[in-house]
């Protein structure tokens, strides 16, 4: 008899094993491959992160180069892939549009075996910064970019697209920080959606297509958007306060705040929300970042609740321009080497994935005639 699980969503309940990364169970509570999060985001660049996450291992100097050299020369994108991304609408959510991208660029670039994971995965997270960004240049400002840039990082290559411009340095740190943060993040919903679809030996891009799927929920994803919906009506620390006590009075959902596995803090929020403040004195802002405090001390103060990492990401990605819609989607391009890698993890000792339910409904009965119906 199959052991039933009495936890909600799972909580609690250890679905596998993985060498990847660690959530609320190390001294800082995340870590990658056995390195602190916090050194990770302070020490490294995002390509080094995703260099240790799929390969195993942090590079040297030779080996980032020569990963960030492939990287550069995989950003450009199919003619049969732009004329898809072109058709999409441009009322269309930013998470539909990766999830089409990702999956039209499987029926072109088809992983035919094992051997080519690798290679897809470098494939992806060096072009769906260009997926996203031609989709939304071309449907909101009617052009088509040239999306083989030669920034010397994703996140750079990112804002050069949306904006039409080289990044500023402080711009390309914090989203190289950003992506850091995001980068994996144990058996989460979307990752283990991932896993899910690998477990039935299915191929790499319908495995991160499920992913982004899983991720563009409000409840995963989604929340850095709710999240800035939110901050945004306020216009000072006290309107925020007032506001905020009439959600929680009226037991509305706020986003950002809480966590299903840490339960004191989120490591990840004390490093974007120094840099979410780095951001606001560059800009002279005066009430959001202010906001966005005041936020966190009430939900503190009355909910005992904490910001997760999605919360500060909010306010540092509106100073640098980024149209709140686009939010999620840089999470997709972060996430995506946990994704991958935990794909590969289940590749390489894989059982599918097969659990049972507890039946909840009518006991066994006669079918009746449709004229007793």
């Amino acid at each position: 008899m199959a052991k039933q699980l009495s936890g909600a969503g799972l909580r609690g309940q250890v679905a596998g094993k993985t060498a990847l990364s660690t959530v609320g169970k190390s001294g800082s509570g995340l870590t990658y491959r056995g390195y602190d999060v916090k050194e990770l985001a302070d020490k490294c660049q995002f390509e080094e992160v995703a260099h240790l996450i799929l390969k195993g291992k942090l590079p040297n100097q030779q080996e980032l180069d020569d990963y960030k050299a492939k990287l550069r020369s995989l950003r450009g994108l199919p003619t049969a892939l732009k004329e898809v991304l072109e058709r999409i609408p441009k009322d269309a959510h930013p998470m539909d549009v990766l999830r089409t991208g990702c999956s039209m660029l499987g029926n072109l670039e088809t992983e035919e075996s094992f051997d080519q994971q690798q290679d897809a995965t470098d494939r992806m997270l060096a072009c769906f910064p260009s997926i996203i960004c031609y989709w939304y240049r071309f449907t909101h400002d009617g052009v088509k970019v040239d999306v083989e840039t030669d920034d010397d990082t994703i996140g750079a290559h990112f804002l050069h697209l949306l904006h039409g411009e080289k990044p500023r340095e402080l711009h390309e740190q914090v989203m190289n920080v950003s992506l850091i943060l995001y980068a994996e993040h144990e058996f989460n919903a979307s990752t283990f959606t991932a896993r899910v679809c690998a477990s039935t030996l299915s191929d790499m891009h319908s495995c991160v297509t499920g992913a982004i799927g899983s991720l563009r929920g409000p409840l995963h994803g989604g929340a850095n958007e709710a999240a800035m919906d939110m901050i945004e009506k306020f216009d000072s620390p006290e309107h925020a306060e007032k506001e905020m006590m009439g959600m929680l009075e009226r037991k509305e959902k706020i986003m950002g705040f809480g966590h299903a596995v840490y339960s004191d803090s989120d490591p990840r929020n004390e490093i974007i929300k120094q840099w979410s403040e780095k951001l606001s004195k560059d800009v002279g802002d005066t009430v959001l970042y202010p906001v966005s405090v005041r936020c966190e001390e009430v939900m503190w103060r009355e909910k005992k609740l904490f910001c997760n990492a999605d919360f500060f990401h909010a306010s540092a990605y509106n100073f640098m321009g980024i149209p709140t819609k686009l939010f999620t989607p840089i999470f997709v391009m972060s996430r995506l080497t946990g994704w991958a890698a935990h794909v590969m993890e289940q590749r390489a000792d894989n059982r599918i994935i097969r659990p049972s339910a507890e039946y909840t409904g009518e006991e066994l009965r006669p079918v009746p005639a449709i004229s007793e119906r």
